[in-house]
């Protein structure tokens, strides 16, 4: 349910979900032959004729007031008859009897938010709540006005209790998994956002399905959304620039530019044109290497928008891409200009004066990157080697020893520092960082000759010649001892083989490997 805006059919659907759910328990005089015709035809959704049998029940002589049940449910045919303003006369009526009761408070606040009066919605939506604290519907209608009102901290915990209340409700999940995204959450909010996958019926709206995928989206989990983006894009009522262009990152993300292509096609025929549109589009062409449709798009967004920062910088990593340096260079100034706190044309400026031989050019680039991005371990190393042959020795040996804090395992590091060290006369130090690089090297060879062995052996327990994978994934755990994977391929080789014993002692190790 979107509580704020609601459609009529989206608010029409809520009101029926708690008529529906309702038990008829409250006593009336109303004549119960109407209440029980009016009621099968609320089941049979024949709104229509249930409005017309509420109306006469109520309009009797002697007859008293419906149920909570019924007001609800009679509201509800009043909205899907097109008469939302007599549906809230008649909730409202109903609590001047009843004011504390939960049916009809959350009924009011569902009617409220359907006119897009959240601030009048919530409280009653929180005396429905404070009614009764098992009114599932309740509780979701308060956590989804709390998130449409930007409230996540308020949010979070109702929508908490929504899904205790209703674990196998989509749309309870849905929006806890929204509002844990937008807690920056994100493997709690994927969690609950797959779990609405498997719950979701063949006839979600489509907005439902497109706020799974963006929440998906923005949760890291681009490859869950793409096929969700795709379903939601094809209807008419999400089709518009802004879900295309999402949907069109969704499929870059995933390493799908012509798919992206196809969909920023759409949505610039959708229009309205912008620059932020032209930047995807051009990093579409980009990421499939067609420098000159991509030169093409950044150029149509900086007509737009001569200064975005952004827009210069990807027109001149296309140009570079072109070997076109001269004329990739002044892009790269103007974007570092336009926008002195993104780091990357500094860096990428930097690279370019080194390979150039303009070292002291470099080293001015490459300070400003690494001052505006700290832990970028490959603008520290390359400020290292700019230093170094820029006869900066000192300088040269603090930037390689932050590039080793930050990048450890990168043997060309501890060589470089360690022929500095030697011309400073440090023999010690030189011998040790020598050591180091010695070591990470013999660590990487071991590495890659443990994954190609891991690879073999499970590609060969696959086709199940055991003996060939035994001997494969022994390797693999040789050079690799503190892997699980090998252990647990060994334990199924050698259960295949029969030999029980040799398979549980694999299982253990590779259980106590991966939970040391």
């Amino acid at each position: 349910m979107r509580v704020s805006g609601l459609s009529e059919a989206t608010l029409l659907a809520a009101l029926f979900a708690q008529a529906s759910c309702a038990q008829q328990t409250h006593s009336s005089t109303a004549p119960v032959s109407l209440l029980q015709q009016a009621r099968h035809q609320m089941q049979l959704q024949h709104f229509a004729e249930a409005r017309d049998l509420y109306a006469r029940a109520v309009a009797l002589p002697h007859a008293a007031s419906l149920p909570a049940a019924d007001v609800v449910s009679y509201a509800s045919a009043l909205v899907a008859t097109g008469d939302a303003a007599s549906a809230q006369l008649q909730v409202s009526k109903a609590l001047e009897r009843s004011p504390h009761s939960s049916e009809l408070n959350d009924a009011e606040g569902t009617l409220l938010a359907g006119t897009g009066d959240l601030e009048h919605a919530l409280p009653y939506f929180r005396a429905a709540v404070q009614a009764d604290s098992r009114n599932a519907h309740a509780v979701f209608h308060l956590g989804t006005a709390l998130l449409a009102m930007n409230d996540i901290a308020a949010a979070q915990p109702v929508l908490e209790q929504a899904v205790a209340l209703s674990p196998n409700d989509f749309e309870a999940q849905l929006q806890l998994g929204r509002v844990l995204s937008m807690a920056h959450d994100d493997t709690n909010a994927i969690s609950h956002l797959h779990r609405a996958i498997t719950l979701r019926s063949q006839d979600a709206p489509p907005q439902a399905i497109y706020a799974l995928a963006l929440s998906l989206q923005a949760s890291g989990d681009a490859v869950a959304a793409r096929p969700l983006f795709d379903e939601a894009v094809m209807s008419l009522q999400v089709a518009d620039s802004s879900s295309l262009t999402n949907a069109a990152l969704s499929h870059m993300q995933t390493g799908d530019a012509p798919g992206a292509i196809a969909l920023y096609q759409r949505a610039l025929s959708l229009g309205p044109d912008n620059a932020t549109l032209r930047e995807d589009f051009g990093a579409a062409y980009l990421q499939q290497a067609d420098l000159n449709d991509a030169m093409t798009q950044f150029r149509a967004g900086l007509a737009l928008e001569p200064d975005s920062a952004h827009l210069h910088y990807d027109l001149g990593l296309a140009l570079k891409l072109k070997d076109d340096l001269p004329a990739s260079v002044p892009e790269f100034q103007r974007a570092a200009e336009l926008d002195p706190s993104l780091p990357d044309p500094p860096f990428t400026l930097g690279v370019i004066f080194m390979q150039q031989g303009q070292f002291a050019d470099a080293a001015t680039q490459l300070k400003r990157a690494v001052t505006l991005s700290p832990s970028n371990g490959d603008a520290w190393a390359l400020l290292g080697s700019v230093l170094k042959d820029a006869d900066d020795p000192s300088g040269a040996v603090d930037a390689l020893k932050k590039a080793i804090e930050l990048q450890p395992d990168q043997p060309s590091l501890h060589i470089q520092l360690a022929t500095l060290e030697q011309q400073a006369g440090d023999r010690a130090a030189a011998t040790n960082d020598r050591r180091i690089a010695a070591e990470l090297s013999r660590a990487a060879i071991s590495q890659q000759r443990a994954s190609f062995a891991l690879r073999s052996g499970r590609a060969l327990l696959k086709d199940n010649k055991l003996p060939e994978a035994i001997l494969q994934l022994n390797t693999a755990v040789q050079a690799d001892p503190k892997a699980a994977e090998p252990h647990d391929l060994l334990a199924q080789a050698y259960s295949r083989q029969g030999k029980l014993a040799d398979a549980a002692l694999e299982r253990q190790r590779a259980s106590a490997l991966a939970h040391p």
